[in-house]
């Protein structure tokens, strides 16, 4: 049984998961991943991953089978696991509980070899659609207060199978990095009675030095503190705070704008590794006024080291100002030069 310790310095909680030692991986310690091989997540080798709890398909297939778009299923070695009850317990000033959750797997094609970025639009959407479906789903379940969906995109952001998938894992706790968001967002809108959110898109459609793209629902932005380099945020115009609350016309728009976003930055910088993230409200909360559900999109291009473990600051050597920038140079660039073929070709 996993576990969550406190720390009772910080208040954060910490997931110490033995079982997570026993995880395969289809890397190798050198930087580039193995293709080909065995891999449990391609079409015809349902029994070896877990009963799925949810799948997309184009017809009447039966479950467990191939010819799912889109399948999602409990992850193998979970971090957490959705059997037990919570058991809090106080050891002296340490508090701990029993590591009591949901970790699942949603994979994202049944094509071994296509990336995330590279999805049919329709297809991108399902994925979208499916983090909608499980997010509903385990709400239901009241030991859960938070669904944490993210994806690591290559080895160096912490991908262990080659073949395309996000994770989301529920927990019983609403982790420190969201209730910050919540608490900066509430003590913002206490002040000025607006979503702070809401007025970063209005000054940076202002301003426009920041925004990456966008669309009629959704955009792109460099955050003006970034982390890294060419991180960018993908927000909805309209104010929402509930991720689970979109429409499908709404989640298609959403995924149009994050195909085009990837689209940009890996043009820009062939097989970036990445991590993908969705900011959303707690289980259960609806209509916040002063929270606005985004995801965030943080490359890994910068070595976290002694400095930023020891300080808690991130050194970023690119302004988001000129990494926008790049990016659009970049898009118009390909664009100019796809029209060019075009015209040589007919």
């Amino acid at each position: 049984m996993p576990e969550l310790r406190k720390d009772p310095v910080l208040g954060r909680w910490i997931i110490i998961a033995k079982n997570r030692g026993k995880r395969p991986t289809d890397f190798p310690i050198e930087d580039s991943p193995v293709t080909g091989g065995f891999c449990p997540l391609c079409p015809g080798n349902e029994s070896f991953t877990p009963p799925e709890v949810l799948s997309f398909s184009g017809g009447d297939d039966p479950s467990n089978q191939s010819g799912w778009q889109v399948r999602v299923v409990p992850n193998k070695f979970p971090a957490l696991v959705i059997e037990g009850d919570l058991a809090k317990e106080g050891i002296g000033l340490y508090d701990k509980m029993n590591g009591i959750g949901a970790h699942e797997v949603i994979v994202e094609s049944p094509n071994h070899d296509e990336s995330f970025s590279d999805l049919p639009l329709e297809r991108m959407c399902l994925v979208f659609q499916a983090y909608r479906e499980r997010i509903l789903d385990l709400e239901k379940d009241s030991r859960f207060k938070y669904v944490m969906v993210f994806k690591n995109h290559g080895q160096a952001a912490g991908a262990s199978l080659e073949h395309s998938h996000s994770q989301l894992i529920a927990l019983p706790i609403v982790p420190r990095m969201i209730v910050s968001e919540l608490q900066g967002a509430e003590s913002y809108y206490n002040y000025k009675e607006r979503c702070i959110y809401c007025d970063i898109i209005r000054q940076e459609i202002n301003q426009d030095e920041r925004v990456v793209c966008q669309n009629e629902l959704f955009i792109t932005i460099m955050p003006f503190a970034p982390r890294t380099p060419f991180e960018m945020w993908i927000l909805p115009k309209n104010h929402s705070s509930s991720y689970r609350r979109q429409s499908d016309a709404e989640l298609f728009s959403l995924a149009e704008l994050v195909s085009r976003s990837l689209k940009m930055l890996t043009t820009c910088i062939p097989n970036v590794p990445y991590n993908f993230v969705l900011h959303t409200g707690p289980l259960r909360t609806d209509g916040l006024l002063h929270f606005h559900y985004h995801f965030e999109i943080v490359p890994k291009l910068t070595s976290i080291a002694g400095f930023e473990w020891g300080s808690g600051f991130y050194i970023n050597p690119m302004p988001p100002e000129e990494a926008a920038a790049f990016l659009r140079e970049s898009l118009e660039k390909a664009e100019e030069g796809e029209t060019d073929e075009k015209n040589t070709t007919g």
